[in-house]
């Protein structure tokens, strides 16, 4: 077998990874499971899209590509930017619908509020940049040996590393910071966290922050690796709680490697039964783990 497949299952299983730890901080600490969150991915990709072209316009031209990258220092600046506004972007759907939901209605109802924000989000997408695929380059990239039989460009391995950058900047927030102590005390309990002195809105609204920053680097992952266009987010959704529940929910390590098992059990299934088996193949993976351990591999037992 060609181990070519690990390369393709962790650049896949990072961008699952990315966008399943906003999945599942959302669902342990809102309680419901936002549907709209593979909409933010594609708004990331735009975003980042459209400011480095407007950083281009300003600089008067075309920006040469950094080293061995397909990439500009454009494209740096206007993904830090992007994922402050795809954040934003977040943050302001809970605002216009789903804080209303948490206090009149039942979680199903705010599930299937997302759906609604999933499908309008999608369309404005479509409405202002077409349903056409664009690209952040169209630079072609040499791919360099690594041995055993495994190539990588320079984007793809600068992408590995900056998922395993993203993720111990997460870990380190949740585990060593007074704001990643509230945020675990108000996924175990709300109301006892609000008697403590949590303030609790302000947990919500950074929990909002941080799940559509990291589905954004996902939208640039994808369109620096694949193509951009309205419905890479959807494409990705049913991977990204699969991942979350292979995981366990409220666990992002959990999240993380949940994803890397779903990218390198398509890339395995691509490789070995054929392409048109690959989510039926991982989603028989996610089935079989939640038979022996229903919680996932890092969830907490009920």
């Amino acid at each position: 077998m060609n181990l070519q497949f690990l390369v393709d299952g962790l650049l896949t299983g990072s961008i699952i990874g990315l966008g399943a730890i906003g999945v599942t901080l959302t669902y342990s600490i809102l309680r419901f499971s936002n549907f709209a969150h593979g909409e933010f991915i594609s708004w990331g990709a735009y975003a980042t899209l459209f400011t480095s072209g407007i950083l281009g316009w300003a600089m008067g031209g075309a920006v040469p590509a950094i080293g061995p990258f397909s990439f500009g220092w454009t494209l740096l600046v206007a993904a830090i930017i992007a994922m402050v506004l795809t954040g934003l972007l977040a943050l302001g759907l809970d605002y216009v619908l789903f804080r209303h939901l948490r206090r009149r209605a039942n979680a199903i109802t705010a599930v299937m509020a997302s759906f609604g924000a999933s499908m309008a989000l999608r369309s404005l997408l479509e409405f202002f940049f077409t349903s056409s695929p664009t690209y952040f380059s169209k630079k072609l990239q040499i791919a360099k040996q690594l041995g055993l039989g495994i190539r990588a460009t320079p984007d793809q391995m600068v992408l590995i590393g900056l998922t395993a950058a993203l993720v111990l900047s997460i870990h380190l927030l949740l585990t060593r910071t007074q704001t990643g102590r509230s945020m675990r005390a108000v996924s175990e309990n709300p109301d006892l966290a609000r008697v403590a002195g949590i303030d609790v809105a302000r947990i919500v609204n950074i929990t909002w922050m941080i799940g559509g920053a990291l589905a954004c680097a996902a939208g640039i992952m994808v369109g620096l690796l694949v193509q951009i266009r309205p419905y890479m987010g959807f494409d990705l959704l049913l991977p990204l709680f699969a991942a979350a529940i292979l995981g366990g929910i409220g666990s992002v390590p959990g999240a993380l490697i949940g994803g890397l098992i779903v990218g390198i059990a398509e890339a395995m299934a691509v490789q070995t039964v054929g392409a048109e088996w690959r989510a039926a193949v991982a989603f028989l993976l996610l089935i079989v783990v939640l038979i022996v351990r229903p919680s996932g591999l890092f969830g907490a037992r009920s």
